[in-house]
């Protein structure tokens, strides 16, 4: 089986890999058979050098091998039709900016598998990039506070060579009493609590919280049903929550109320409260003046998101009174890190774990018939068709959605 690196394409350029050199060379020592080929590439955190140093072969033409894998979406002009292929394509949720890729794809007979859908049997997300999301935007959310209230100076994580150094960054500063709220308990929330936990900051419970005042600064972490509750006031579940969240109302200004600084670090799905509107920020009690919004869905839960932010220029402001952007140091401004690439900015950490989960997770299945299932249940098309899992993405690439 022959398996190619492909070179990443997309604007602005993204420096990850599927797999590092080092990686690539021990998976293909572990299947017998397996041949990685790399495609050339002067942007990609490591070098050609790098590859060809571990006796791996490098090929501009890519066009006999079995399955492509990349990061990001692949220009529609270098689709290679009837390849397999696969990268996170960024269309499950009908992003209206990626129909057209997706119609090529199907036009072009080309099998795509995406990384955001490789899955457990009961519908657990396996590999991503989400602990070095949340690592980084608590990170920003941090270099944003020191900036605009002239405490202190980190650099730009794209200028640091790799976590250990952007830890050495946080050895500098020291936090000013804040009460700074986590949303979320999933790979993206457990990434930026690493930070605040590096930084020493106390966590305490939803209720402390709430409550108390601290001469410290804290941190809690919610999950759905302390942000939100039922209408009808009966008690909420978990389970139901995510089924069907329509019975059920924001509670978030309880939080809202006592915050200083806010990362949104959850997953927020269709259907669900807001979890501040553009009236609740506006409202004398609401108190958050910073969020490093690491879900970054812009015009949603989070009001304050009202576009996406860039590695290049990470923060703006946000004034509640008027609804629109100014300098992220306006006074009375939400200070927002809305930042959507997060990872591109540790690309070696981030190559490096993502690789050891795709090679423990998706790799056998190329080489046991399937047996769990994991390739079937990411493959999103085949001969021309959208897969029976994501035919209901029919309506979205005719354009009637």
């Amino acid at each position: 089986m022959k398996i190619g690196l492909i070179k990443e394409r997309k604007t602005p350029p993204d420096r990850r890999v599927v797999f590092t050199p080092q990686k690539a060379k021990e998976v293909q020592m572990q299947f017998e058979g397996l041949q990685f080929v790399v495609e050339p590439s002067d942007i990609r955190i490591f070098s050609d050098k790098a590859y060809a140093k571990y006796g791996l072969n490098l090929e501009s033409d890519l066009s006999s091998c079995d399955v492509l894998l990349g990061v990001k979406e692949v220009p529609i002009e270098t689709l290679i039709p009837s390849a397999s292929y696969f990268f996170f394509s960024h269309t499950i949720k009908k992003q209206p900016y990626n129909r057209d890729l997706l119609k090529a794809i199907l036009e072009k007979n080309i099998q795509l598998y995406d990384h955001e859908v490789v899955t457990d049997s009961r519908g657990n997300r396996l590999i991503g990039f989400g602990r070095y999301a949340g690592l980084v935007g608590a990170y920003n959310g941090f270099r944003a506070l020191g900036l605009r209230d002239q405490l202190f100076s980190l650099s730009k994580v794209d200028d640091l060579a790799d976590l250990e150094a952007l830890k050495k960054e946080l050895d500098t500063i020291e936090v000013p009493d804040l009460k700074i709220c986590l949303s979320g308990l999933g790979k993206v929330a457990r990434g930026a609590k690493e930070i605040l936990d590096y930084l020493n900051i106390k966590q305490v419970g939803v209720e402390e919280y709430v409550s108390n005042s601290f001469q410290e600064p804290v941190y809690t972490i919610i999950d759905v049903l302390d942000y939100n509750k039922r209408k009808d006031g009966k008690p909420g579940k978990v389970s139901e929550f995510f089924l069907d969240p329509t019975p059920y109302k924001s509670d978030f200004m309880r939080f809202a109320k006592v915050t200083d600084f806010f990362i949104a670090g959850h997953f927020y799905g269709d259907n669900a409260p807001y979890l501040f509107t553009r009236e609740n920020a506006r409202h004398p009690d609401f108190k958050i003046n910073l969020v490093a919004d690491i879900s970054c869905d812009v015009d949603g839960p989070v009001a304050s998101t009202i576009r996406p932010s860039t590695i290049a220029d990470p923060f703006y402001g946000y004034d509640p009174q008027t609804e629109s952007e100014v300098d992220f140091d306006t006074k009375g401004a939400i200070t927002v890190m809305a930042v959507d690439n997060l990872p591109c900015e540790l690309p070696k950490d981030a190559s490096e774990g993502f690789g050891e989960m795709f090679a423990k997770h998706v790799m056998p299945a190329f080489f046991n018939n399937d047996l769990d299932g994991i390739l079937e249940r990411a493959r999103m098309t085949k001969d021309g068709k959208l897969t029976p899992r994501y035919a209901y993405l029919q309506d979205f690439v005719d354009g009637k959605e």
